[in-house]
């Protein structure tokens, strides 16, 4: 009877324990976010989705990160703006599709992408951005990041 009971934990339970403990992550919140968006940027390819998605994700770490591919003349303000135009007030978002075709734009999310994974401070990512980026052209008109 005792070795009934452990089986069944073994064969029910403790999938079950890893199945939940996998499903409130940061997995769980890109999927959903992908499923939002539009079909092209779901269609787009994988180094392309992946900056939407981060983008969508973590939009605080791509405000205060310029562009410089030039977009400021389209009205941008950051890198950020490069994914999203807007997120109106009950979390609909509204993309903007410029990042599909700019790889400048998604350099630079990669790169934050990266940067941030190597625990640098927002502001120590700017500075790379700047430095990296800034003989491609105009920057948007970024605020800096605050320490």
């Amino acid at each position: 009877m005792r070795s009934t009971k452990l089986l069944w934990l073994a064969v029910f339970m403790i999938p079950l324990l890893v199945l939940s403990a996998c499903g409130g992550g940061e997995e769980a919140k890109t999927e959903a976010n992908t499923h939002q968006m539009p079909d092209h940027i779901q269609q787009a390819p994988p180094r392309v989705r992946e900056a939407y998605e981060f983008a969508v994700s973590h939009p605080e770490d791509l405000v205060h990160q310029p562009c410089y591919c030039g977009c400021g003349n389209m009205g941008h303000t950051s890198n950020l703006s490069c994914y999203v135009q807007e997120i109106k007030p009950d979390g609909e978002i509204v993309y903007d599709n410029h990042a599909l075709g700019c790889g400048v734009c998604v350099d630079i999310t990669h790169d934050v992408i990266r940067l941030k994974d190597q625990g640098k401070t927002p502001l120590q990512i700017r500075q790379y951005v700047d430095a990296v980026y800034a003989a491609f052209g105009p920057s948007t008109d970024t605020a800096m990041p605050v320490e």
